[in-house]
């Protein structure tokens, strides 16, 4: 078992202090941090916490999802390894001429 979690539906009040704060109930937090809009400096309404060990973060698990904080229940499950994102703009697309045959 990972001891990374993914913590969903936070309220946009919440702060990396206030999630350490809450998970610091079922074990040491070795990090806790609120992903955070870089444009707006607003709560995106996720984050992760890293607790100190496997059993710890199943505790976490079991006690914090599904919780309610300022009305929002709480998503807290493993957390999964980011997935790779193609690079670019979106979508391949080949640019250039999109016509008939030319004659030359």
């Amino acid at each position: 078992m990972e001891n990374k979690l993914y913590v969903g539906n936070l309220p946009y009040s919440m702060r990396d202090d206030d999630l350490q704060q809450h998970f610091a109930e079922f074990g040491q937090v070795s990090s806790a941090k609120v992903m955070m809009d870089r444009d707006t400096g607003r709560s995106k309404g996720f984050g992760f916490v890293e607790m100190g060990s496997g059993n710890e973060a199943q505790a976490a698990i079991r006690g914090m999802n599904g919780q309610s904080f300022d009305g929002r229940a709480l998503v807290v499950n493993e957390a999964r390894p980011r997935e790779e994102r193609s690079g670019g703009f979106g979508g391949g697309g080949q640019g250039g001429y999109r016509g008939g045959r030319s004659s030359y």
